[in-house]
């Protein structure tokens, strides 16, 4: 955490050498000693700071400076700085400017020049000053801050993207925060969401791509040809890469937003093998990609693979931007995502108050009120408990007559005993109503067809899934659900004779398509549990090594 700051101006160098060394030699382990000459580069440097969240704990300014007055001078840093304490150092001559500065902008203190001895004429002042001023302040966050109005599309994808991706950052609320709306107006802000960085760079409605380029995140392939390309970071994506990369292959994992898939947005996983007290689904894709890539394997985010081109024997994976990735082979791992709800008005307020998976960087603006969660499997329940902490009341929405046969017992001992907890059972939303944002639903009861409008802040969505297949543009067979056919299932497709021409079998997770895996929720018949997919994954790179083998 950086030192908070003592701000001294004044256009005389011999005075300001001075004033800057007995300030150092008193408050330097406590606070950093910014000094200059000139008021028009001060004023830029101090809105630079105050954009970077950095704290001004007192301000020394000389009155008589050619450029502005010292009373001037401070009067503006009030607009950054408004809990800074304020010192004019003066002349004898100055004095009546200086008492009269004290009733209009409120100035702390003038000192007459000399101050010598400091220890006497200095130092006591400064530091009843700054006592003061500690008792008052309250450190900021320091980092990323995101700017904008809440329950719209556009902030919810910023702050899930920067929450997936595992950076901490602070949201401020336009319509709540008077910072935001200072640090906006001063900045000439027109577009939102904004993010403010550390180092001052300023993003307005800015691209994912954009914004992964700057906190760190690389889109641009560095080699022409890898061994393996993995598209998809979920736990079956991460896995191949991390056995990858530890087996000596040249690796590339591609993500199209964040790493951990749906797995990574579960506040709690408490069934995973070696975690009795369970983890959160963010905690394990910190872990996985912390050993992924210190395995030497390269990771692309946010990118996004658009279509696969086959030259024998190598894949050319075609990115969303146009430049082309060569590949040896090819895991597939791009997971699932849930289903649309069929009701009248929903899509009116996606991301405005709907949901579709664990909204979990929503949580702060559903404190205290009505929450829906649709679905009654374990992504529903984990979302439930997590809500639970924040919401007035989570109510939990389901068409059958209780959770039994689709959530895990732990989950439903655990719903049963959390107080603002509320199963509907036999009941359906079927349709949604609000001003811009969502703010009522409509509630029926599936068997007697009664419906009932409440009110209603959020709604999060778990509906079972659909696969991510939709973007592949190549042969590769699927079953009826669209979820992606491999090893012997490859035998029940009329078709599978006259496309595959090896002298052996497909293996076991190998598509139609030699050198082409599928691994995890994307594949026909896969578990659907982290365990599983990790295990597909690890799996997955066995074959890879013998199909490289075969060429």
């Amino acid at each position: 955490m950086k030192l908070p700051v003592i701000f001294v101006i004044d256009d005389d160098p011999q005075v300001l050498a001075a004033i800057s060394r007995d300030l150092k030699k008193e408050f330097r382990k406590s606070y950093r000693i910014i000094s200059t000459d000139n008021t028009r580069e001060a004023l830029e440097f101090l809105n630079d700071m105050a954009n970077k969240g950095e704290e001004v704990a007192l301000f020394l300014s000389d009155q008589k400076m050619p450029e502005m007055l010292g009373v001037d001078f401070l009067e503006r840093t009030k607009k950054l700085f408004p809990d800074a304490k304020r010192v004019l150092l003066t002349a004898y001559s100055d004095m009546e400017a200086a008492i009269r500065a004290i009733n209009e902008i409120q100035l702390d203190y003038y000192l007459l020049k000399p101050w010598d001895p400091p220890e006497e004429k200095l130092f006591p002042v400064l530091n009843g000053l700054l006592d003061d001023w500690q008792i008052h302040y309250r450190p900021g966050f320091e980092g990323i801050k995101v700017m904008g109005h809440a329950f719209t599309p556009k902030a919810h994808h910023l702050k899930d993207f920067l929450a997936g991706n595992l950076i901490p950052f602070e949201w401020l609320d336009l319509e709540k925060s008077q910072q935001a709306r200072e640090m906006c107006e001063r900045n000439n802000i027109e577009a939102y969401p904004t993010i403010f960085f550390e180092d001052g760079t300023i993003l307005q409605d800015p691209d994912l791509k954009e914004v992964g380029e700057k906190i760190g995140l690389n889109s641009k392939a560095s080699s022409d040809l890898y061994d393996v390309a993995i598209i998809g970071a979920g736990p079956a994506g991460l896995a191949a890469a991390v056995y990858g990369g530890s087996e000596g292959l040249k690796t590339v994992l591609i993500e199209k937003r964040a790493p951990g898939g749906q797995a990574g947005t579960s506040t709690r996983i408490e069934n995973y093998l070696g975690f009795p007290k369970g983890l959160s689904g963010a905690e394990l894709t910190r872990r996985a990609i912390s050993q992924a890539t210190r395995f030497g394997i390269e990771f692309l985010s946010p990118q996004e693979v658009v279509e696969i081109k086959l030259k024998n024997p190598y894949k050319i994976l075609v990115l969303d931007d146009g430049s082309e990735i060569n590949a040896k082979s090819v895991i597939i791992t791009t997971g699932v995502e849930y289903k649309q709800l069929e009701a009248e008005g929903l899509d009116d307020y996606t991301g405005a108050g709907v949901y579709y998976g664990g909204a979990t960087t929503e949580a702060n603006a559903c404190k205290d009120k009505d929450v829906y969660i649709v679905g009654g499997g374990n992504s529903a329940g984990q979302a439930a408990m997590y809500l639970s902490s924040y919401a007035n009341k989570v109510y939990v929405v389901i068409r059958k007559d209780d959770l039994v046969d689709s959530m895990s017992k732990y989950l439903i001992d655990q719903i049963g005993r959390t107080e603002n907890i509320e199963i509907l059972d036999n009941t359906a939303v079927v349709a949604a109503r609000g001003n811009g944002r969502l703010e009522k639903l409509v509630l029926e009861n599936v068997k007697t067809k009664e419906k009932q409008e409440k009110e209603a802040n959020a709604l999060l969505i778990f509906i079972g899934a659909r696969p991510h297949t939709n973007w592949l543009n190549i042969d590769i067979f699927k079953d009826d659900k669209d979820f992606i056919s491999t090893g012997r299932d490859l035998f029940l497709h009329k078709g599978f004779k006259k496309v595959w021409k090896q002298n052996r079998d497909p293996y076991f997770l190998e598509t139609c398509t030699p050198g082409i895996f599928a691994a995890g929720d994307v594949r026909s018949g896969a578990m659907n549990r982290v365990a599983s997919a990790v295990g597909e994954g690890a799996m997955a790179i066995k074959f890879v090594h013998q199909y490289l083998a075969e060429m």
